[in-house]
């Protein structure tokens, strides 16, 4: 498996000011190779490819020694890459219809990465024989102290350096990871994702649900919401370019950083312990993009230049809960986990779950009453409503594996 290693770096005042410089310079890069590229399109209808700038970093580096010639060539490289990839994206949106999206310049602030290659221009543990601390040679900074808090597993292949607000972080991207898998259980489960609960699985499990088999939803973003309104109002009065103005945006990144960190590690804890408790886990197969889509407008057939009323101040609501809930984050993590533990996640289509009786078989919307209430009409079975769709949910994934299987 390839698995991704990320820890905190721990650079010095000078090595701090050179990773800037380093960003900087990858930006000026990224930047020059887009304007090249516009330029060409718009003068004679030509197309530059990846190929055609790569061939001109040699003579780029030594034109500038002092600046793009003291990083790393392989980096340079993989920041043409990244600039090749945004077009490749940008051209399959037009040939799918979507709105395309035309690579933007990148502002300062608005790029934080650099991809290197191990052994070439980065290599991790540069001083293997050091005895407590493990450190990270950059070409062109220097010896950088990792926080190192777990080991790594695997070869190390690839290595990103990133900036999130003060802080530095290393992203290790390893190959040949060797899977753990944890003993059996006997245990098969399905997973209904919720607002109200952040999710509800089809039997409780210790340590993980309640009795109801229900997983509390933090509601990180809402917490904090007081606080981030607080600091959104300050940036709002302060002076474009003043220092109160970048003081406030600074806190502003600061809250919703720590909301990520807040989601991400409730993801992990909640996607172990599901992990460790059961063999089979289904889950729904969502798609967060379409369900948190702005409600299309609706033109007034009697008044010209008016609109209907379409709900959007309440599903505005909808989508930020949702969002705040951070589906996508677990359902990534929860696969991954699974796979390196030799654990099956199965994805099933959620249309209907909570509408179905798992007794007879019967679907209907009436089935379910309130928001938690579900009686079926025909046989008048009655259960909880998340629990009833976990419930469906585990035996659509127990027929697809058997499926899929034969």
């Amino acid at each position: 498996m390839r698995r991704p290693f990320k820890f905190l770096l721990r650079p010095t005042r000078h090595q701090q000011i050179a990773l800037t410089a380093m960003l900087d310079d990858h930006r000026a890069l990224y930047n020059a190779a887009l304007e090249e590229r516009r330029q060409a399109w718009r003068r004679s209808k030509v197309s530059i490819r990846y190929g055609d700038q790569s061939a001109q970093l040699k003579e780029i580096r030594d034109a500038d020694p002092e600046g793009q010639g003291r990083w790393s060539f392989t980096s340079q490289q993989q920041t043409l890459r990244r600039l090749n990839k945004a077009f490749e994206a940008f051209f399959r949106r037009v040939r799918a219809g979507e709105t395309p999206g035309y690579p933007r310049f990148k502002g300062r602030g608005w790029f934080d990465t650099v991809t290197l290659v191990e052994g070439d221009g980065a290599r991790w543990d540069s001083q293997p024989h050091h005895p407590t601390a493990t450190y990270l040679r950059v070409q062109g900074v220097g010896h950088l102290r990792v926080h190192q808090h777990r080991p790594i597993a695997g070869r190390v292949k690839q290595i990103e350096i990133k900036r999130e607000g003060s802080r530095w972080y290393v992203i290790c991207a390893c190959d040949s990871v060797p899977a753990v898998p944890l003993p059996a259980t006997g245990r098969e489960v399905g997973v209904d994702m919720g607002i109200a609960h952040f999710a509800t699985v089809s039997e409780p499990i210790d340590g993980v649900t309640d009795e109801g088999g229900h997983i509390s939803n933090p509601r990180y973003l809402k917490t904090v919401g007081e606080e981030l309104a607080a600091a959104q109002r300050a940036y709002a009065r302060a002076r474009r370019g003043s220092t109160r103005r970048k003081r406030a945006a600074k806190k502003i990144g600061q809250i919703h950083r720590r909301v990520a960190r807040q989601r991400t590690d409730h993801a992990h804890k909640t996607a172990l312990g599901l992990v460790r408790a059961a063999d089979v886990i289904a889950v729904e197969d969502l798609r967060i993009a379409n369900m948190t889509k702005t409600p299309a407008v609706k033109p007034d057939p009697e008044q010209a230049g008016r609109f209907l009323p379409n709900g959007s101040a309440a599903k505005a609501g909808l989508n930020k809960s949702i969002l705040d809930a951070g589906w996508g984050v677990f359902l990534t993590i929860l696969t991954n986990k699974a796979e390196s533990a030799g654990r099956d996640v199965i994805a099933v289509d959620p249309r209907n779950t909570s509408r179905t009786c798992p007794e007879c078989g019967h679907v209907s919307g009436e089935n379910r009453t309130t928001q938690v209430g579900f009686v079926c009409l025909t046989c008048g079975y009655a259960a909880n409503a998340d629990v009833v769709a976990a419930s469906n949910i585990k035996r659509a994934g127990l027929v697809l594996r058997d499926a899929l299987a034969a």
